[in-house]
């Protein structure tokens, strides 16, 4: 794994609770990312596009403590057989929940650049719909 990490923060209007379901809960994490097929639990999974229906991502939960962290391996198609780490965090703060991504073991290199960006750019704008939806549309 490399060391080129991805990370974001943002504080939510949800209790971790709720902020857990938007995590693990397949109809939940439709509305601002991709819809596994069951809900995120320890072991293999598979991601899909809400509008397409493709295969978009897949990997193992490794890590699933409700309400407080979990952890899986992030593989997509751009990235060949190269597998990265998500890390979710959820801490309660007054009047909701800070969410905590770590997102590390990205390719490396010149070449690899442009895909950091793109999943950069991308959970910037996936954590927006979470946030949205989260706090009332």
């Amino acid at each position: 794994m490399s060391d080129t990490t991805l990370r974001k923060s943002i504080y939510l209007k949800a209790t971790p609770e709720q902020v857990w379901a938007y995590l693990t809960d397949p109809e939940k994490l439709a509305i601002w990312f991709h819809k596994p097929k069951s809900p995120l639990i320890k072991g293999a999974y598979a991601m899909y596009g809400t509008q397409s229906g493709d295969k978009l991502m897949w990997g193992d939960v490794l890590v699933s403590e409700p309400h407080t962290r979990l952890e899986y391996t992030f593989t997509i198609a751009p990235m060949g057989d190269a597998t990265s780490t998500v890390k979710w965090t959820l801490d309660p703060v007054a009047g909701g929940t800070r969410l905590s991504l770590v997102h590390e073991g990205l390719p490396v290199g010149e070449a690899a650049f442009g895909l950091t960006l793109a999943l950069d750019k991308g959970w910037d704008d996936h954590l927006a719909r979470l946030r949205t939806d989260a706090h009332g549309g």
